[in-house]
């Protein structure tokens, strides 16, 4: 199972103090000598960054340039017809670069005006009170390297694709932008682990792969699935279940494939009434009784 925050490649330092991000070997870049090399420069940056810092600028290749322009123009094209209306007026409000990487102190600086939010650099794992708590501070963490050349729409981690392209469309809508801090406003408030990965699950079902009823059909605004080429095209022939707080925050899930089960709100309305109030008042007793009744 995959939190966000907990990537498949740990960040390690060696003796000598040289960073390594260990890929699997299935990993695409596993068996690419200068791709591994370039994930343990960029992660290096992020671990030697501290906060009041300017944030650490990569000097992305033109390689990379192009892996973002194919995949940013490939998947403007999907969200005008699959994505939630309140994401694509996220978009505009942005107006990411499509013929470059952003840095990342480049789309805090767009985003910040917006709705305060701002990116903070992640090597890779980041314990999850840390990465959910953070939000409510109107922070997020990202990861700054792309994925590798042999498959630009493929990638099994989080790389600034799906951090930017997919968080940050949402960070700039308001309606949007308010629910990631109270998600981490309850990861602050809940105490147990239990209760967090609860938490983090609810989120994971919604802010990372929900669904939404629109006028027009059913429509993404998950993070995941918006900067997923692929998955973006399967979610409709997924098993599609109600918002239901006791599934959502019980529920297996396996980050090797798509995602078969997805949650649908039948409204913005709904999204915010139902998870939006869940993390403005949640703790751990009233998280034990939702599993209790998930479990029967």
């Amino acid at each position: 199972m995959f939190e966000e925050g907990q990537y498949f490649a740990p960040v390690n330092t060696d003796a000598d103090g040289s960073v390594v991000v260990e890929l699997g070997e299935n990993h695409p870049g596993f068996a690419d000598a200068g791709y591994r090399e370039r994930r343990n420069a960029i992660a290096a940056l992020a671990l030697d960054w501290e906060p009041g810092q300017p944030l650490p600028v990569v000097s992305y290749t033109d390689a990379e340039h192009e892996i973002w322009r194919l995949v940013s123009a490939e998947l403007a094209v999907k969200h005008r017809q699959l994505a939630a209306r309140e994401y694509l007026e996220g978009s505009d409000r942005l107006k990411l670069p499509a013929d470059h990487v952003p840095q990342l102190a480049e789309v805090s600086q767009m985003l910040e005006p917006l709705t305060g939010f701002s990116y903070v650099p992640a090597a890779g794992l980041v314990p999850l009170r840390e990465f959910y708590g953070v939000l409510e501070d109107g922070k997020f963490h990202a990861t700054q390297y792309i994925r590798h050349h042999s498959v630009p729409f493929y990638t099994p981690e989080p790389d600034v694709i799906h951090e930017v392209i997919g968080h940050a469309n949402a960070l700039a809508n308001d309606r949007y932008a308010a629910l990631y801090r109270v998600a981490g406003d309850a990861a602050r408030r809940v105490e147990g682990d239990e209760a967090l990965e609860f938490v983090s699950r609810v989120f994971w079902f919604t802010l990372e792969f929900g669904l939404i009823r629109e006028s027009d059909g059913l429509k993404a605004y998950g993070a995941g699935i918006l900067s997923s080429y692929g998955e973006i095209d399967e979610f409709r022939d997924m098993t599609i279940l109600p918002l239901d707080l006791p599934t959502m925050g019980t529920i297996d899930y396996d980050i090797t494939k798509y995602q078969d089960k997805l949650f649908e709100a039948a409204s913005m309305d709904q999204l915010e009434d139902v998870v939006g109030e869940f993390w403005a008042h949640c703790d751990d007793d009233s998280i034990a009784r939702l599993k209790a009744e998930a479990t029967g």
